[in-house]
């Protein structure tokens, strides 16, 4: 009977000698109840909602558990992380875990307050999983936590992120903005304005389910939409607790505007014409180029040196060519072209032109030795073919809308020049690669922490300068390596998916370098062609006629697109533009068939 009695000091001893000892807690059921799982949208069921990810997609396969996971490819200098922020209490302890597949899988946590967290797996050929804890500190409120492969070694998969502990009193979301409304309307933007929300730190717009913008006041403008072309709008409110559901939806139409393309036809086939050189391909008169072609851009006028300006055009001498036109002969050409109706350009740069305006008197050099050029034969404009390392970004260049660097900087200012100079009947063409278009949805310049190609996405800032100016993108789908779409998949050369996943990047726009609030605009489609090889001789990349159909019908008509998912359908995209018009002559015109066949 003195074994009861006996029991209770003992007990009541051990549990006093726990308590003293430093690091042991005793939790009562009150405080363990107030433990859960902070991570939002940790299984990816709902994609990568509450995620920010610089080159992730959720996939159906393989998973740990639900219907969904992450894949993300490291790539370059991108280490492929997805992360996200959240809320918690100061002082307070916390367990983060999840599944990870692939190999050097990362899984942590910064911002911690007492030193950043992270566990990590060499091999992980099934799911496995990596747990880490950490103790929040005396003033820490937010923690990021992510996960992220490594250079080069492939995808890797993450499923069932938790972050166990203490939840914040960081109240509810706030409720839905009402009275939406539009108001002033552009061929381009539409004004948006709606009633303030109690308890809302700032608010996110979007436009036709996807998020554009952010404003931290009660109104915002949505700007590069298209001409003529209906758009459906939401708002949502925001707070340290999250988001608020979607508002209800207002529609606004845009104005028909300006074409912005001086008297082309509603669907152009665009060609260069070697007339500076030959090769495999052989010399073609311009007078021979047959009426199918709309624009034809006389390749190429080149720099005296890199960083002159002083821009020359040289036709093709005898000695190279010795089935070459007489100079009266070309220019006489040139006025039948244009009695047509066609449209005759000088195209500057090209892989063998680097032209570098990295001062203003070579920026000068550049609109007076141009305008020689269209003066001298009589031509309708001017198309930029700028290549290789003819434009790169400065370390501290980092937003397209406001570049800084001397040579695109001058770039701008010269074609605006000239632009003014011939006025609205001038036609301005671009040709860039889509290294230095695209790629920027990706990564742009050096990036925020350097090390990446400063030419990454540098043709988006003059792109977005001049988009008011231009009539005509043609981006060379050709000589590419693998560009990720607007899908978060990396697509290549050689079939319709390329062409498709490439175009509708610049008719949907995109984040450049993965930032959701600093957004490159959608041209209008009008202003679009699609860059594509004549023949297997003229450049990697060729695809068969019954690609170049596949591509038009699904970006025209929206039918046999595939696996891509395109964001629209436009029947106005302006057509396509091949190099060469020489090439597609030594192929038996076959680009042309393909392109009369369509178009009609």
């Amino acid at each position: 009977m003195d074994r009861p009695r006996r029991t209770r000091p003992v007990l009541a001893a051990l549990t006093a000698i726990l308590l003293a000892v430093p690091g042991i807690t005793a939790l009562s059921s009150a405080a363990r109840a107030a433990d859960a799982d902070l991570a939002r949208n940790g299984g990816f069921e709902s994609g990568l909602d509450g995620w920010s990810c610089t080159a992730g997609t959720a996939v159906g396969s393989p998973v740990h558990s639900g219907s969904s996971a992450l894949q993300a490819t490291p790539a370059g200098s991108d280490n492929a992380q997805c992360a996200q922020t959240v809320t918690v209490q100061p002082n307070s302890q916390y367990t983060l875990s999840g599944y990870v597949r692939g190999s050097y899988v990362y899984l942590g946590a910064s911002g911690t307050g007492t030193g950043d967290v992270s566990t990590w797996t060499q091999s992980a050929p099934d799911w496995q999983k990596l747990t880490t804890t950490f103790t929040t500190g005396a003033s820490t409120t937010k923690v990021t936590i992510y996960t992220h492969g490594w250079y080069g070694t492939g995808a890797y998969y993450a499923d069932d992120v938790s972050l166990i502990g203490p939840g914040a009193s960081a109240g509810q979301p706030p409720a839905a903005p009402g009275g939406l409304r539009a108001g002033a309307v552009t061929s381009s933007s539409v004004a948006l304005s709606w009633s303030a929300v109690t308890g809302a730190t700032g608010y996110a717009v979007y436009r036709d389910g996807a998020k554009v913008l952010t404003a931290s006041g009660t109104s915002a403008t949505v700007t590069g939409l298209a001409p003529s072309t209906a758009y459906s709008f939401q708002v949502t409110a925001v707070n340290d607790a999250g988001e608020s559901a979607r508002s209800a939806a207002v529609t606004a139409t845009t104005t028909a505007g300006s074409t912005g393309s001086p008297d082309l036809p509603t669907h152009a086939l665009v060609g260069y014409l070697h007339a500076s050189f030959a090769n495999g391909s052989g010399y073609t008169r311009l007078a021979d180029v047959p009426d199918s072609w709309d624009v034809v851009d006389l390749a190429f006028g080149e720099p005296t040196s890199a960083t002159s300006g002083d821009i020359r055009f040289n036709r093709c001498p005898v000695s190279e060519c010795p089935n070459v036109e007489s100079d009266a002969d070309f220019k006489a050409a040139i006025k039948a072209k244009q009695a047509a109706g066609k449209k005759v350009l000088i195209s500057i740069g090209g892989a063998n032109g680097q032209v570098q305006l990295t001062t203003t008197a070579a920026r000068d050099a550049f609109v007076s030795s141009v305008s020689n050029i269209i003066d001298t034969y009589g031509l309708d404009g001017l198309d930029i073919d700028f290549e290789g390392h003819s434009l790169s970004l400065n370390a501290d260049d980092t937003d397209f809308k406001n570049p800084k660097t001397p040579v695109i900087v001058n770039l701008i200012s010269a074609l605006k020049t000239l632009k003014a100079r011939y006025g609205s009947k001038f036609v301005l063409t671009m040709a860039p690669e889509t290294f230095f278009v695209q790629m920027g949805y990706q990564f742009y310049g050096t990036g925020k922490f350097g090390g990446q190609d400063p030419r990454c996405g540098a043709y988006l800032p003059v792109l977005y300068a001049l988009r008011d100016d231009l009539t005509l993108l043609h981006v060379q789908d050709y000589n590419s390596g693998p560009i990720m779409g607007l899908d978060n998949q990396y697509h290549s050369m050689g079939g319709a998916d390329f062409h498709i996943a490439m175009t509708d990047m610049l008719l949907t726009g995109f984040p450049v370098a993965g930032d959701a609030n600093n957004v490159f605009p959608p041209l209008r489609p009008d202003q679009v062609a699609i860059g594509m090889p004549a023949s297997t001789n003229a450049g990697n990349g060729y695809v068969a006629p019954a690609e170049v159909t596949k591509t038009l019908d699904c970006l025209t008509k929206k039918t046999g697109c595939g696996s891509y998912p395109t964001h629209g359908t436009w029947p106005a995209l302006r057509g396509l533009m091949t190099w060469s018009v020489n090439w597609d002559r030594y192929s038996n015109w076959e680009f042309q068939r393909t392109f009369d066949g369509y178009f009609g």
